[in-house]
């Protein structure tokens, strides 16, 4: 067939293959009829190569958690250092728990501290031009004035119209002679006493003024702790109450009846006189407790001035 092709015309083909047409579809290709055409790798549908399916790709999984943060109770990245071993225990760590170890052992690299050739100090970068003296006579002429003048140390030049000075002015009088009498008709001068007299002070016999200061704050802080103290006490007197005439002898009548009570317990055992169990001598300990301990009731209670606690 295909050698036909090439050389026959386009009707002729047609005539050609649509009976080979029908007979691919009735046995549903080469290989549906085991009897009838042989499958020789050759089609006329291969002539027209099919269209290429291309597969979808998926999106790509992007992971909730950050790929810069360890996982949770990670203990990976604290070996060599002082943090603990185990860093993120709760999981939501937004830094890194640990800094970057780039400068903690041996320092930086050499040379990283170096300027870069590029980064040169320039003019004027840290300050300000100067302006020149004809910017600032034409921009801000007032700050060429003096602030202040300072004392004149001469006198000043005379003027036109004043009266002339003086001149060829001589006297007689002999200097050295003067100076040898005024020396020797001088009164002698009196001798400075250069020591201090204490007693002739201002403060001498007084307190000072330091010693007022310190008796004041302490007697300031007595005062307060003598507060705190009434305070307490006031505190204290409110909780508790003076117990009744007839509360009173209501307990007392009430321990009495308590101490007959165990002194009849107690009767009853004192002819034993030989404590030979343990249950007998435990026994008769604890009846002479109790009476004792009511007998210190009873005399406690007998006394006047009673507060009971008013809380209770």
């Amino acid at each position: 067939q295909t050698s036909l092709i090439p050389t026959t015309k386009p009707h002729e083909v047609a005539r050609i293959i649509l009976p080979i047409v029908r007979l691919y579809k009735m046995y549903g290709g080469y290989g549906g009829y085991s009897g009838g055409l042989m499958d020789h790798g050759e089609s006329i549908y291969g002539i027209i190569p099919p269209k290429p399916i291309l597969q979808e790709k998926p999106p790509m999984h992007k992971s909730k958690h950050s790929g810069v943060i360890p996982p949770s109770a990670s203990t990976f990245h604290t070996k060599g250092t002082t943090l603990v071993g185990v860093s993120n225990l709760n999981g939501e760590c937004v830094d890194k728990p640990v800094g970057n170890l780039s400068a903690r052992t041996m320092g930086p690299q050499p040379g990283s501290a170096r300027n870069h050739p590029d980064s040169y100090l320039r003019k004027t970068a840290k300050t300000d031009r100067v302006p020149t003296l004809a910017e600032i006579k034409r921009t801000n002429p007032d700050a060429l004035k003096p602030t202040c003048l300072s004392a004149r140390h001469k006198p000043s030049v005379p003027r036109h119209d004043d009266a002339p000075p003086v001149h060829n002015l001589v006297t007689a009088k002999n200097f050295i002679v003067a100076n040898a009498v005024e020396n020797i008709l001088a009164a002698p001068r009196k001798p400075v006493d250069a020591t201090k007299d204490y007693l002739h002070k201002e403060d001498y016999g007084k307190v000072p003024k330091y010693l007022s200061h310190i008796k004041r704050d302490i007697a300031e802080e007595l005062n307060y702790i003598r507060e705190l103290q009434q305070k307490r006490e006031d505190m204290a007197r409110s909780l508790v109450r003076p117990m009744d005439e007839d509360e009173r002898l209501a307990l007392i009548d009430g321990l009495k009846a308590k101490w007959e009570h165990v002194n009849t317990d107690y009767q009853s055992i004192t002819h034993l006189t030989k404590l030979d169990t343990t249950g007998k001598i435990k026994r008769k300990e604890k009846y002479e407790a109790e009476l004792s301990q009511i007998e210190k009731d009873i005399e406690r209670l007998n006394r006047k001035g009673i507060c009971v606690d008013s809380t209770m």
